[in-house]
Formats: C-alpha cells, sequence, structure tokens
C-alpha cells in the first residue's frame, strides 16, 4: 500500500512538471510569436524573454522578427517605347503583423509565393507605363555616348524624366499594399539587372558595329589626310633641299670649269700646235677602233698627224 502512494505521488510530481514546463517558452531577439487557444487567436508576443502561457490548452507559433531576402526571376517586360527587356529585382521584407501573416500564408516558402506575384505584378506595370531610359538611368545627368579625341560631341542619350530610383519608389508604393494584406512589409526593392531580348540586343550590337566603324571610318580619313599633308611637306621640303644642293653644285661645278679652261688655255696658248695634236689623238681614240672602216680623200687633214708619221718612219 505504501508503495502504490509512493508512486502516485512521484506521478503526480511528473505530470506537474510537465505541465509546468510547458506554460514556459522563450523568445529569443530575431523572433515574435503567436498564441492560438484550440485555433483561435489569443494574443502577440514580440518582446524577447521568458514568458507564461496556458499549459495544453495554448499553443506558440514562432515567425522571424528580422529582414528577410526575396530574390526573383527574372521577366520579359516590354516598356512604353516598345523595347522588350528582361528585368530582375530582388526584394526586402519582414513580418509586420505575425497574426495577418499566420492566418493568410502561414509560412515563409508560402509568403515567397504571394511575393512573386505581387512584386512581379507591380514590376510589370511600372516598367510598362516608363520608357527604357528612365528604367536603365538613375538621373538626368548629361551623358555623352562618344566623345572625339578633340572631346567634341557625337551624340546624346535621350533625356530622363523620371529615373531608375523613381520606378522603384513607384513599384514600392503599389506593391507595398498588396504586401500588407499578408501581414508582410516591404521594406525595399530594387532592380538588380536589365537586359535586352535577345532580338532586341542584335539589333543594337549591330548600331553599335556601325556606329564604331563610322567613328574608326572618320578617324582614319582624318589620318589619311594627315599623312598625305605630311607627304606633301615633306615632297616640298626634299624639293627645296635638292633644287639648294643642286644650286650649289652647279656654282660649284661652273667655277671648276672655269679654272680649268683657263688652265687650259694658259697651257695651250703656250704651245698651239701640241695643243692640235693632243685634241687630234683624242679623236683617234674616240673615232678609229677595231674594226673601223673609214673613207676620207687623200688630201683630207684628219689623218695628217699618221702621214706625217709614216713619212718619218721611212725616213
Amino acid at each position: 500500500m505504501h508503495n502504490v502512494k509512493l508512486i502516485a505521488v512521484v506521478i503526480v510530481v511528473l505530470i506537474v512538471v510537465v505541465v509546468a514546463g510547458s506554460a514556459l517558452y522563450t523568445v529569443s531577439e530575431t523572433q515574435q510569436v503567436v498564441i492560438t487557444q484550440f485555433g483561435n487567436f489569443k494574443r502577440e508576443v514580440k518582446d524577447a524573454g521568458l514568458h507564461f502561457k496556458i499549459p495544453i490548452f495554448e499553443q506558440v507559433s514562432y515567425y522571424e522578427k528580422r529582414i528577410l531576402e526575396w530574390d526573383g526571376k527574372p521577366e520579359q517586360v516590354p516598356t512604353v517605347d516598345k523595347r522588350y527587356i528582361w528585368v530582375d529585382c530582388f526584394a526586402r521584407w519582414r513580418i509586420d503583423n505575425p497574426l495577418v501573416f499566420r492566418k493568410t500564408v502561414g509560412r515563409e516558402e508560402s509568403a515567397h509565393s504571394r511575393l512573386d506575384d505581387i512584386i512581379n505584378g507591380a514590376v510589370r506595370n511600372q516598367i510598362s507605363s516608363h520608357l527604357l531610359i528612365d528604367a536603365v538611368r538613375s538621373s538626368a545627368r548629361p551623358m555623352k555616348l562618344m566623345e572625339g579625341l578633340e572631346g567634341g560631341r557625337i551624340a546624346e542619350v535621350t533625356k530622363v524624366e523620371i529615373g531608375r530610383d523613381k520606378v522603384t519608389e513607384k513599384i514600392l508604393l503599389e506593391a507595398g499594399p498588396a504586401a500588407a494584406k499578408f501581414g508582410i512589409e516591404l521594406v525595399d526593392i530594387r532592380i538588380k539587372r536589365i537586359n535586352y531580348v535577345t532580338q532586341v540586343q542584335e539589333s543594337v550590337y549591330q548600331r553599335m558595329i556601325v556606329e564604331r566603324q563610322r567613328i574608326a571610318s572618320k578617324f582614319r580619313s582624318e589620318g589619311e589626310g594627315e599623312a598625305m599633308e605630311i607627304e606633301g611637306r615633306k615632297e616640298a621640303e626634299e624639293k627645296q633641299i635638292t633644287s639648294e644642293a643642286y644650286k650649289k653644285a652647279e656654282v660649284i661645278r661652273g667655277k671648276a670649269d672655269a679654272e680649268a679652261i683657263k688652265i687650259y688655255a694658259d697651257a695651250y696658248s703656250k704651245d698651239p700646235e701640241f695643243y692640235s695634236f693632243l685634241e687630234t689623238l683624242k679623236s683617234y681614240e674616240a673615232n678609229l677602233g677595231k674594226g673601223t672602216v673609214v673613207i676620207l680623200a687623200s688630201d683630207s687633214d684628219y689623218l695628217q698627224y699618221l702621214k706625217s708619221w709614216g713619212e718619218e718612219t721611212k725616213d
């Protein structure tokens, strides 16, 4: 009988311990709690620490308090100027109303599915209502597509009316109220990447190629013009140098010829007969070679020195 009472006491103590233990729960700094009783909402607990609940009857559901991330998939969206682009966005969100969150979506995985529809819909609405340049650029700061070698402007981008920052603000304003219906607060939405669709990419690349070829042709023609100008200057300088050198050479040659003639004249004036003899020998050397046939009259003076040489030999 004593043993039965002891066992009963132990069982009662264990039950009390279990019940008391189930009446306590802890909430960390990164969590928030919804207390329900038989599926009905009782209260929210957002303060960290040790808390109490009615054992067995009240259930505790934990939800994240920190900011969570959402990373969407790229979507093809047309702009108001009929440019088809791929838009890739990301967002940051948190559970603002855990009770509404529990009733509508229940889990973070389901919340991501809801955010896919809400954010992607807002992105499509806003991107399709604005120009491409507003989705690409964030400010109206003047920007040049290309500058020449001397800084000359070639072309300017279309003026930005709104800019990417304003577009993302509009996306957030549109998506925020829809997300709030599920107890979700959208903290921020940003466009991560924008890219053209394949067909537009090819057209853009082709325009870029044509533009670069035009610029290259312009630089090439300017280079050819400068090369021809340099070549012309070189030829003019070369002709000037050559003419001056020729002039100096002719002056020197003229002086030398004059001095040579003077020397010859002085030498030949002393013995004219000897001068005639030398000049005749030069003529023989130039005109009477091997196999040369010359027909002259017997009284020709051209061979007088040969005749006299023959007569002297006979004597």
